[in-house]
Order: structure tokens, then C-alpha cells, then sequence
């Protein structure tokens, strides 16, 4: 099923390409070996009690090694705010919530915003852990296949494509991730899940499309399922935190507000 369905997507990403194929984050690495490592260190040390405490509720916590060595590679980057990656704890930590709280031997998942690949290998840690099958779709403008500099300490070797970046968890990949290039309100139409069980929505952060990609989910979701939203802060993200508490007001769910700091937020709805 995993291998017809990804037949599919290759024909609707030639066909509804993207202008992301130039060298988007800058055609020169950003940054030395010891700059991206002194950042990854810095981010390392840090402590955030409210994930903590998530984790030691729900009984789940991902491996701390295999954590922060994909953090290094995907999400330790050059830029002017703090690098924060708590949220791949907390997708690794809900998913496994949720399989334990349900008996299911497959589940469906759906992701917007891939970029370099962290948040989806997270939630496919997961589903491996519990020796759990499924699949991830996940939505990118970004190619999945194109050699480019990502901002990452990969950078420094060579240019390289999506694929080649997540080479080392390419077991992981192949069990569970699906790419998908374009822009999610076009390319998730094409996309047949009759079952959500579990949403991540990180793209765009515009109000209307944070309901749009909503919409598609909501309608495909059932009592218990949950989505997970990104970047929950009123300071930084109106538009997200508008359309988070629209939703849960209007369709049904249960909203849990994750506070990490003052930069960084995050939502958990439950459809009721």
C-alpha cells in the first residue's frame, strides 16, 4: 500500500512543482563545524520542566541520544532566536499516549510543514517503539529529492537532497514516511485518508490556512483523535492562536495549552 500511494505522490509533485528547487536557505554553508556545535551544546543543556513533567504524566519519553543526535542534523540551524526542538518530544510522547490509550495495530498520521525531516521521525520513533504500523504523510514545499544547503551542519560537507540528509534513518523512512512536495492545500485533496488519527500542523502560519488544513483533518478525524499544534504564541503567532482557539470553540475539542517559554508554544486539541 506504502509503495502504490508513493507511486502516486511522485506523479503529483512533478506535476505541481514548486519554486523551491533554488538553493531556498542560501547557495553557501551559514556557519562553521564549531558554531553549529556550540549551539547544539547550548541547546542541549537546557531544561524544560513543563516537557518534563508530559513525559513523566504519560510514561513515554524518547530516547535522549538518538534525540539530540537527529536534532543536530535537522534542527540546529543559524538564527537569531533560541534553537528550541522540545516539540519532537512532545510528538513522541502524545503518539505513544495515544497508541496506548487505543488498541490499534495501524494508525494514519498527518503532518504540514516537513522541512528537514525531524518532527515526522519523531512521530515514526514512535510508532516503531510500540512496533506499530502506519503511515506518515507529511507536506512540504520543500523537494524531497533536489541537493540543496539546509542550514545545518550537514551543509559542510556537500550539497545535499532531503533524502540524502535523512540517510542514516532511512529504515524509518521506508516503514512509515511518505513525502509529499507542494502546497498542502492543493496536494492534500489528492490524498486519500479516510482516518487522521493524529495531526501535526506546523506550515503555514496564517490564520486561514491554519483552518484550512484544519478543515481537511477535522472531517477524517473521530472522538479521541488528537492534533498537536506548533508554535501557540500570541507574541509571535496570532494568526495560529486565532485559529487554534476557533477551532476548539466551534468543531469540538478539547484544547490543553503547552507553555515551554516565552518564545516557544505549543497546543494539544482532542476531538470530543
Amino acid at each position: 500500500m506504502l509503495k502504490i500511494l508513493k507511486k502516486l505522490l511522485d506523479r503529483l509533485h512533478k506535476r505541481y512543482r514548486t519554486n523551491y528547487h533554488n538553493f531556498p536557505f542560501g547557495e553557501t554553508p551559514r556557519g562553521s563545524k564549531e558554531e553549529y556545535e556550540r549551539i547544539w551544546s547550548q541547546a542541549k543543556q537546557k531544561i524544560y520542566p513543563v516537557i518534563d513533567n508530559y513525559e513523566n504524566k504519560l510514561q513515554s519519553k524518547i530516547d535522549s541520544n538518538w534525540f539530540h543526535e537527529l536534532a543536530l542534523h535537522t534542527q540546529v540551524v543559524i538564527k537569531s532566536s533560541e534553537i528550541c526542538y522540545q516539540h519532537g518530544r512532545l510528538l513522541y510522547t502524545f503518539v505513544t499516549d495515544y497508541l496506548n490509550r487505543n488498541d490499534l495495530n495501524y494508525i494514519n498520521i498527518l503532518e504540514t510543514g516537513t522541512a528537514r525531516g525531524f518532527s515526522c521521525l519523531c512521530m515514526a520513533k514512535a510508532l516503531h517503539d510500540r512496533d506499530v504500523e502506519g503511515k506518515i504523510i507529511t507536506f512540504d514545499l520543500l523537494p524531497h529529492d533536489v541537493k540543496m544547503y539546509w542550514n545545518c551542519i550537514d551543509d559542510l560537507e556537500s550539497p545535499k537532497s532531503r533524502k540524502e540528509l535523512l540517510s542514516n534513518y532511512s529504515d524509518l523512512i521506508e516503514r512509515y514516511v511518505i513525502f509529499c512536495e507542494g502546497d498542502t492545500r492543493l496536494m492534500q485533496e489528492k490524498i486519500d485518508m479516510s482516518r487522521i488519527n493524529f495531526a501535526f500542523i506546523d506550515a503555514s502560519h496564517t490564520f486561514e490556512d491554519v483552518v484550512s488544513e484544519f478543515s481537511y483533518i477535522n472531517e477524517r478525524q473521530r472522538k479521541g483523535d488528537n492534533i498537536l499544534f506548533d508554535d501557540y504564541q500570541p507574541n509571535y503567532f496570532p494568526g495560529v492562536v486565532k485559529a487554534v482557539d476557533t477551532i476548539c470553540d466551534k468543531y469540538g475539542y478539547l484544547l490543553e495549552i503547552i507553555r515551554v517559554s516565552d518564545q516557544r508554544g505549543y497546543a494539544i486539541a482532542y476531538k470530543v
